[in-house]
């Protein structure tokens, strides 16, 4: 993660610097952004990204997309001269992010980025970076289907367009969103289907994930950063790195999982409102 303290690029220095065709969001070119990536595994995304940030990826997938979205990422570049399919672009125009594709590999694109900010701060460092309550604003209900990565991320998104609309701090909703995001993934990654419960409280928000599935045999090994039983086709999606569950308890104020081998999983996840 490349990011400045004081400083901020524009992503048309970015594009100019990687000579890089804008596929969608030409009209925000100007937009300022706060640091970048560089991963194709989407839960380190997750994990470490930092809000307003571009994306640099060789991923070219909705779930790609998707879990710029989630982290408040303000643009992908997506590497190597891969574009996305109209699915996925039209994702983003929605939701308002700025996708770019450059012919350059991930090593040349970040040295060609790093040289702007050690042009023009040669002498900056940088670094890599409740109580339950019975007053709920809203709530909503979802069901997911496992194995279905085509509807990937749906259920997060709406979830977070709900909260943008009732107007919470857009770094709880990020948080949120994360979580859910990566709760999401695990049913497709290792369920049959979950059923998802939104609860947007004054004082607090509960996510409730509770699916079918193979369940967690050791719930301990789990949670170590790392672990994952997925399979080799699952993490060429980019994902089943070993960072969900820690995503989560990360992201959440409260964290507990239920779970019943050859069951099923329960995740429930509570954020305090300030």
């Amino acid at each position: 993660m490349l990011k400045s303290q004081d400083f901020s690029l524009n992503l048309e220095q970015i594009k100019n610097v990687l000579q890089a065709d804008v596929i969608s969001g030409v009209d925000q070119i100007s937009t300022d952004i706060y640091g970048i990536y560089a991963s194709d595994l989407m839960s380190d995304v997750l994990a470490y990204g930092k809000s307003g940030s571009v994306m640099l990826t060789g991923l070219c997938t909705n779930q790609a997309v998707v879990s710029a979205y989630m982290a408040d990422f303000r643009a992908i570049v997506f590497l190597r001269g891969k574009t996305p399919d109209n699915v996925t672009r039209e994702f983003a125009e929605d939701k308002g992010l700025i996708i770019m594709s450059t012919k350059a590999d991930m090593f040349e694109a970040c040295v060609k980025i790093a040289n702007i900010y050690t042009k023009m701060l040669p002498n900056e460092e940088f670094f890599v970076s409740a109580e339950d309550t019975d007053k709920y604003i809203s709530t909503h209900e979802f069901t997911i289907n496992g194995s279905d990565f085509a509807s990937s991320g749906i259920v997060s998104s709406q979830i977070k367009s709900a909260l943008k609309n009732i107007g919470y701090d857009p770094q709880l909703i990020r948080r949120v969103a994360i979580a859910t995001y990566e709760a999401e993934m695990n049913v497709f990654l290792h369920a049959i289907r979950a059923n998802v419960t939104l609860s947007a409280g004054e004082g607090n928000i509960i996510v409730v994930i509770d699916d079918e599935g193979k369940g967690i045999p050791d719930i301990e090994k789990a949670m170590q950063e790392g672990y994952t039983t997925a399979t080799d086709d699952q993490r060429a999606l980019g994902f089943g790195a070993g960072m969900g569950l820690p995503n989560m308890k990360k992201n959440t104020d409260n964290f507990d999982i239920a779970t019943k081998v050859d069951k099923g999983t329960k995740i429930t996840m509570e954020f305090f409102v300030s």
